[in-house]
Order: structure tokens, then C-alpha cells, then sequence
């Protein structure tokens, strides 16, 4: 993509979000970066193509379910530079550590996975693995698409993540640089539109009890609704948002967008 002349925001947040290369952006500011979080969805794209890719490549090859599952999952964590398990990881670890606000931040910094990190990581991978393998069982071409939509879904809660009245926990790092950039109405339009490419994706079929379309909305909501409590979480106990914490929300997020697919598809 180095000879496309994309928009700056769109730039920064393929540059931040995916390994996909492109020139950095022209301009850096918090206006560029609150619309480039605005966008992530958009530029999740690749990786959510490469899910669903090795997902149907899985289900033609007759792969066991956990290891296209695990696969899935690898490549998504490679195509995101592992940025968010790594804040998954150092979010649960300055949780973990201490009531003392600023020594939470501090274990947080340091970036090595201590106890609570890698007991998070293990749990988290192992239901996002085998929600990914039952949404697989479903004898549907639905069910190498829901992985898709939900890897859409978990980085649409990022301008959540970024709405005003959320501060940033420092005054440094990347959670300073996009805390309360984004207007609520404007975060709130985005996962609406991500549930609505959710209802198109999924809703070709009808369920025998649930109306399929209703499972992208449904995941969509779930996943909001999962990433709201971590952020509600860490505004009490760091005092707001860094960006450990947004690649936590997104992997939580993720977790719960697969198990409400799990259930649905």
C-alpha cells in the first residue's frame, strides 16, 4: 500500500493497528489520531479477510477445529504485531499488583508478563480458541464469516475507548495522544455500523429461534458492553486509559464477540 495515497487518519491507524505497511501519516495530532481510531474497524479489514480465509481454508481441508481455531488466532495475533495481548497481559498485571494507582501504572510500563498476565493470556486464548472452533461446527458458509465479523466488532470499541469525559491515566503514550479525542455520538455511529455489516454478513439464513441478522448486532453489543466494564474498571483504579488498556478492551471485546457468536451461529 506505499504507493496508494490514503488520508492520514486511515495511515496511522493501519500503521498502529495492523503490520500492513504504509507511509506514515503527513500530520500527527490528536485530531488525526481520534479519526484514525474512528477507522479502526475499517482498517481491521485485512486481518479480518485473513481470519476468514484460514477459517474456510480450515473447513475445506477438513482441519480439526481447535487447530483452525489456533491458527485463526495465531495470524490475527502476528497481523496485529500481538499489540493488544501484550496489553491485555500488562493491563491484568497492574491490576493485579497494587491499589497504589501510580505502582499500577508502573508494573504496567515495564511491559514483562508477570503472574495475573499470563494466567489472563492463557484464559482468555483458550475461550477465544474454543468459541472460534464451536462458531466453526455450524455447517453454514456463516461460520467462517463470523470470526471475520467479530474480529470488526472487537476493534470497533476502540473509539469507546477514546470518548470524551475517559481521560488518559499519564500524560504520555499513546492513550494520551487519543484519550477523549472522539465525540460519544461518534463512537456510538461506529458500532452501529459495524453491527449493521455484522446483520448483512450473518443474516443470509434464517435460524430455527434466533433471526440470524441478529447475531452481529447481539455480538456487537456484547462485546461494547464487556469493554465499557474493563474501562469503567480502569478509570477507578489508574484513573483512565493508556494504551495497554485499549488492547485489552479489544481483546476482551474480541472474547466476547465469539462466545454470543458461538451461541448464535
Amino acid at each position: 500500500m506505499s504507493g496508494l495515497r490514503l488520508p492520514d487518519p486511515l495511515r496511522l491507524a493501519l500503521g498502529t493497528l495492523t503490520v500492513v505497511r504504509v507511509p506514515p501519516p503527513t500530520r500527527l495530532d490528536r485530531e488525526t489520531a481520534g479519526r484514525a481510531m474512528l477507522l479502526a474497524p475499517l482498517a481491521a479489514l485485512p486481518l479480518a479477510l485473513l481470519v476468514l480465509v484460514v477459517c474456510l481454508a480450515g473447513r475445506l481441508l477438513g482441519a480439526p477445529l481447535l487447530v483452525t481455531a489456533g491458527v485463526a488466532l495465531g495470524l490475527l495475533a502476528l497481523g496485529s504485531r500481538g499489540m493488544h495481548l501484550d496489553g491485555l497481559a500488562d493491563t491484568a498485571d497492574g491490576l493485579a499488583s497494587s491499589y497504589d494507582r501510580d505502582r499500577a501504572l508502573e508494573v504496567m510500563r515495564r511491559g514483562d508478563v508477570g503472574p495475573a498476565g499470563a494466567v489472563t493470556l492463557v484464559l482468555v486464548l483458550l475461550v477465544q480458541a474454543a468459541a472460534l472452533a464451536d462458531v466453526l461446527r455450524a455447517d453454514r458458509w456463516t461460520a467462517a464469516a463470523a470470526p471475520a465479523v467479530a474480529v470488526l466488532v472487537s476493534r470497533a470499541v476502540l473509539p469507546l475507548a477514546c470518548r470524551r469525559g475517559l481521560p488518559a491515566a499519564r500524560p504520555e503514550g499513546l492513550g494520551s495522544t487519543v484519550a477523549g479525542s472522539i465525540a460519544p455520538f461518534a463512537a456510538v455511529l461506529v458500532l452501529a455500523l459495524t453491527a449493521g455489516v455484522g446483520a448483512l454478513a450473518l443474516g443470509w439464513q434464517a435460524a430455527e429461534d434466533v433471526p440470524r441478522w441478529l447475531a452481529g448486532p447481539l455480538a456487537t453489543a456484547t462485546a461494547a458492553v464487556a469493554a465499557l466494564g474493563l474501562l469503567a474498571r480502569c478509570r477507578a483504579r489508574l484513573g483512565g486509559v493508556t494504551g495497554d488498556v485499549l488492547g485489552a478492551a479489544v481483546e476482551v471485546a474480541l472474547t466476547a464477540a465469539l462466545v454470543v457468536l458461538s451461541l448464535l451461529v
